[in-house]
């Protein structure tokens, strides 16, 4: 068997983290071989509850996991671990400004980044799932020079999941029939979920491209598209909580592919680092097609991008460059 790894979940008292911490735990992410020492950090008045849910992941005698280490000190946290998952952001409050918002975050990821830098293996692979997502990697990444930057990812695979959902639900068939679906840019309300190469298997099991499935461009402009945008908002106004299970499941899928790698028939979406593809600033934490391959990640080239695709994506793009002003403005 081999030598345990260290994860790391930060936040991880919250309600994500407790959806979480069973499937990391249990092999179902990193393989049914591989041993795990789980590293959760959280604020200090969240310690109390904290020691509950190492109480029953205990309870829960899986052979798996090795250690579980509590702890309110960035140093014990960050020490030694393989895998990053910075899931504790500061949430949006009622009346607060986005700069505000971004102001707060700025603060948390530069503390994480510098702690990444100062005791974490240089080969830590890092998902950051705390919003906004894509700034807070980004600065994240600014503070750790020495790790490289393409093992700094952001969560996108939940608007990816929700994409797939979508379209399964519209023509009648499971999500595994649905393939090479893309999250372009950021995951915010202005990000691009595109259809325009995506595949679908009938249950005829005739393949078609997805806009000859649906049948119907008009769902996918005016409905499809705002459905994936603002499904978090939905779920608040729902459940009045945001989403933990379905966001659970995407850091699950999202750290999976990552570490064993995407089907040969497929791709996923991942917040990376952009290298200037599609004309996105070299840099920019942007949402991107990927196939992942011995642990690292690669962009899908030569995707046709038409004008109102380009639109959509320069949008979002426009998005992210001021985010990420107001937060490097923030950290002076």
């Amino acid at each position: 068997m081999s030598e345990p790894i260290r994860v790391l979940v930060t936040g991880a008292a919250g309600q994500i983290g407790y959806s979480l911490l069973y499937s990391l735990a249990n092999g179902d992410v990193f393989g049914k071989d591989q041993p795990i020492i789980l590293h959760l950090l959280d604020i200090t008045p969240a310690l109390g509850a904290l020691g509950g849910v190492k109480f029953e992941l205990e309870d829960c005698s899986l052979p798996l996991l090795r250690d579980v280490v509590c702890t309110d000190q960035e140093q014990v946290a960050f020490k030694d671990i393989d895998i990053a998952v910075l899931v504790g952001a500061m949430p949006r409050k009622e009346g607060m400004e986005r700069k505000d918002l971004l102001a707060a975050n700025v603060r948390i990821f530069k503390s994480q980044g510098n702690a990444l830098e100062q005791y974490a293996k240089k080969t830590v692979k890092i998902l950051v799932v705390g919003n906004p997502a894509n700034t807070n990697c980004l600065i994240c990444s600014k503070y750790a020079p020495s790790i490289p930057p393409e093992n700094f990812s952001c969560l996108t695979r939940l608007d990816h999941n929700r994409a797939k959902g979508q379209v399964a639900l519209k023509v009648g068939v499971t999500t595994d029939q649905v393939k090479q679906v893309t999250i372009w840019g950021n995951h915010s309300s202005t990000q691009f979920p595109d259809l325009r190469h995506a595949k679908v298997t009938l249950n005829s099991g005739e393949t078609k491209p997805a806009y000859d499935a649906i049948q119907d461009e008009n769902w996918i402009k005016n409905s499809f598209i705002p459905i994936v945008q603002k499904r978090g908002a939905a779920i608040i106004a729902a459940r009045k909580l945001s989403s933990a299970m379905s966001a659970a499941k995407a850091i699950c899928d999202h750290l999976r592919d990552w570490w064993f790698g995407t089907s040969s028939d497929d791709w996923v979406s991942m917040g990376v680092v952009s290298d200037g593809s599609y004309g996105i600033e070299k840099g920019l934490v942007y949402s991107f097609p990927v196939r992942c391959q011995n642990r690292t990640w690669s962009i899908v080239q030569g995707l046709e991008i038409n004008d109102w695709a380009k639109d959509l994506m320069t949008k979002t793009a426009q998005e992210l460059t001021q985010e990420r002003d107001d937060a490097l403005e923030a950290t002076k």
